[in-house]
């Protein structure tokens, strides 16, 4: 380390040629649209329950309008308010839970896959700050 232990043995480099932010923010669209088929397909779960359980009408509503969400979320990453829109779609999806227990699953796989993509997020950023990106060097 260099400079006090805050750049690389290489310095802090320039900015990358190519924004690795951008590379994240299409793996978080695609990780949106894979959610979006898992919760649309628990429509078959949830439309086979017997009446009586759980309110039918209001789990199918719940989950087509999470499912929706989920996809137009995708298409919506370079708003600077998506990550925190996405978190909050995780949340909604944990709470899939109400619906039966199998959208609840998902909702926390998912969830923990976003836990990963937001490690991997604040790992990159940090890595760009002190210049250990390879594109900043070439």
């Amino acid at each position: 380390m260099s400079e006090g232990g805050k750049y690389g043995p290489l310095g802090a480099g320039h900015n990358p040629a190519k924004d690795p932010l951008k590379g994240l923010r299409g793996v978080m669209s695609g990780t949106l649209i894979m959610q979006a088929i898992s919760v649309l397909l628990g429509l078959t779960v949830v439309t086979r329950i017997p009446d009586g359980q759980i309110n039918q009408t209001f789990s199918v509503t719940y989950i087509t309008i999470l499912g929706l969400a989920l996809i137009a979320m995708a298409f919506l990453q370079k708003q600077p308010w998506a990550l925190k829109a996405n978190i909050v779609l995780q949340v909604f999806g944990v709470l899939a839970i109400f619906t039966h227990v199998s959208m609840g699953v998902v909702g926390i796989f998912f969830a923990l896959v976003w836990a990963y993509i937001l490690h991997l997020r604040k790992n990159l950023i940090q890595r760009m700050e002190r210049g250990l990106l390879t594109t900043q060097h070439s």
